[in-house]
């Protein structure tokens, strides 16, 4: 199966930074594919050269078999785009940001009307229809950002961190709509800060951080690659001293030790008589892989 997207020893520099330092990936259709990074890791500039936004300065892209961004135009028909910033016109409508979003592709007037009621039921804003932009809700301007993305019928859709800024509710709804676009075999690139969506969402995952890949797989793969499958997250004066030799691997941050194990029972067993020391104790997550591989010291 051809790749519906690829890119290969792909670099871009400004100045003297080199902000996407030879990224390779592919991504299969129907598949949803994850580039996570901490901020300034080189995702959203990788985003614009993927879609032609941006020249690149090395290396070859291909997407929907053409050449980036040689062909940029022609590919960008077949595709949507999530931004990261709700980019509604506040001048229109609920109805008439698709219909002016759907000219933007030469589709007809009829064409765009006959995909409205689908695209409104979709988003869940059918009642919503001549609303104009300010009385929408976060989520429901996020929701109606993702229906415009499919005013095309898009073959793949790039989205940009999705849910940032949305409550709980208005999150797992867009999930429920990510799922149903993977169901319906459209392909999904995904950026996210939130490590729970990527393990929900994606197949695969791209890992980089300074502008290069530093692991690449499924959820699961990563998590069993590079990280113990226990932690224990212990608080107390004590917990270093007394986990000194109770644990694999420990890291300390602010108060708590993470304490990493394959097997975690004894050092259970013996917490269960601190009363000075309170835990929790999970199953490692794709959160520890990220944390371990690009570093928890604040990124702006």
């Amino acid at each position: 199966m051809s790749p519906i997207l690829s890119a290969s020893g792909l670099r871009k520099r400004y100045d003297t930074t080199e902000v996407v330092a030879g990224l390779d990936l592919a991504l299969n259709p129907g598949e949803c594919f994850g580039l996570l990074g901490p901020n300034g890791a080189g995702k959203t500039t990788t985003l614009r050269l993927l879609l032609g936004l941006t020249r690149p300065d090395g290396g070859t892209i291909r997407l929907l078999g053409q050449p980036i961004p040689e062909r940029a135009r022609e590919a960008r028909l077949k595709v949507g785009v999530v931004p990261q910033q709700d980019n509604l016109d506040p001048d229109f409508t609920v109805t008439e940001n698709l219909m002016v979003y759907g000219r933007y592709f030469g589709l007809s007037d009829q064409a765009i009307r006959a995909r409205i009621p689908e695209l409104l039921a979709f988003a869940d804003l059918e009642s919503r229809a001549d609303a104009p932009i300010e009385s929408l809700s976060g989520g429901m301007k996020r929701r109606l950002t993702l229906a415009r993305a499919l005013v095309n019928d898009p073959e793949i859709i790039f989205l940009d961190e999705p849910t940032t800024g949305l409550d709980p509710q208005a999150r797992h709804m867009m999930w429920q709509r990510l799922r149903r676009l993977l169901g319906e075999g459209k392909t999904i690139l995904l950026t996210t800060h939130f490590m729970e969506e990527a393990e929900r969402l994606c197949d695969r995952l791209l890992i980089m951080d300074t502008g290069k890949a530093v692991a690449s797989g499924s959820p699961r793969e990563l998590i069993a690659t590079h990280i113990e499958p226990h932690v224990v997250e212990i608080t107390g004066a004590e917990a270093h001293s007394f986990c000194t030799t109770l644990c694999q691997r420990q890291e300390k941050i602010g108060e708590t030790l993470f304490c990493y194990a394959t097997d975690p029972h004894p050092l259970l067993s013996s917490l269960q008589a601190q009363c000075d020391l309170r835990y929790l104790h999970r199953p490692a997550n794709l959160e520890d892989v990220f944390l371990k591989l690009t570093g928890r010291e604040l990124r702006e």
